[in-house]
């Protein structure tokens, strides 16, 4: 075959629905294809470039790192060509879907008031969120934009620094009135902390002690999947909790959480992104728009 004659584009559509939708059978469904043919033009595709982008298996379908670059890159370069075909197209406003993936404690802090601003300016654009504190694959998971809290490790991602927030340790105060106030890190034994479900990149609390701050290890009897309801359960009085500062300053102003134990040697903060995949200037109008609108707007404190 002539390499003029090679749907460069086509292939990688084909290639981007296989990653996204997790299989050849999906990706056929969604492409009108048979998924034999979905496959021949998979396997087309490694032996012209010569790498093999996915492992198949009976279960699942894995991308090698070949593959994951290579999506990567089509993406990008689809992304670049709806572009052009919309900007010379007669269409005045951007449109389609964004697919959001947040934590609940962002989402309803800082996302939901300032997301029907910009529906209101662009009212071609819908919105999809997921809320989920766990952090998530963008690959495996079709998402255009990631809130996250910490710090990047993958450097196949790019971010927007959302700010930093003071983590807080805060509690009721009827949970207080009945179990007093701790004041140092040994005042935590017999105290209920509340913790997450999930693993975090720091499960254990820093507490000041003599000598500096030591980790206090979360071991209460109630968990949670998200920071909300850890927030919720520390206002009804079941425990103590660790939070962002923005989700509890406004518990904290109208009585409703009271913070403890907070020196300055203890003080952490964290990082919170607006993540995506794909290089800023080849994203979809749509997901730029998005985009530069959280980063401008949805700021933490």
């Amino acid at each position: 075959m002539a390499r003029s004659d090679i749907n460069r584009s086509g292939e990688m559509e084909v290639f981007v629905r296989v990653v996204e939708q997790g299989g050849f059978s999906a990706a056929a469904r969604v492409c009108r294809m048979s998924p034999s043919a979905v496959s021949k033009l998979v396997s087309r595709l490694e032996a012209r470039l010569q790498a093999r982008l996915v492992n198949r298996s009976t279960r699942k379908l894995l991308l090698t790192p070949e593959g994951r670059d290579f999506y990567e890159k089509a993406v990008a370069i689809l992304a670049s060509i709806a572009e052009a075909e919309q900007s010379a197209s007669s269409a005045d406003q951007p449109s389609g879907l964004v697919r959001i993936n947040t934590s609940a404690s962002y989402g309803h802090h800082v996302l939901a008031p300032i997301l029907s601003d910009f529906l209101s300016a662009y009212p071609g654009i819908s919105v999809d969120i997921v809320q989920t504190d766990k952090v998530v694959d963008l690959l495996a998971e079709p998402t255009d934009i990631a809130i996250r809290a910490g710090s990047m490790t993958s450097s196949s991602l790019l971010a927007r620094k959302l700010g930093d927030t003071q983590l807080m340790i805060v509690a009721s105060p009827t949970y207080l009135e009945m179990h007093g106030v701790p004041r140092t890190a040994a005042d935590l034994q017999g105290h209920c902390l509340l913790g997450f479900g999930y693993r975090r990149a720091m499960e254990d609390w820093p507490v000041a002690a003599e000598g500096g701050a030591v980790l206090v290890p979360v071991a209460g009897r109630v968990r949670a999947s998200d920071g909300e309801a850890v927030r919720h359960l520390a206002i009804c009085g079941a425990g103590l909790a660790r939070l962002a500062g923005f989700t509890v300053r406004g518990d904290i102003e109208a009585g409703r959480l009271i913070p403890v134990l907070d020196t300055e040697d203890t003080r952490e903060y964290e990082t919170f992104y607006a993540v995506h995949v794909g290089q800023g200037g080849l994203l979809p109008v749509r997901v730029r728009l998005l985009l530069d609108y959280i980063a401008e707007h949805g700021r933490v404190v």
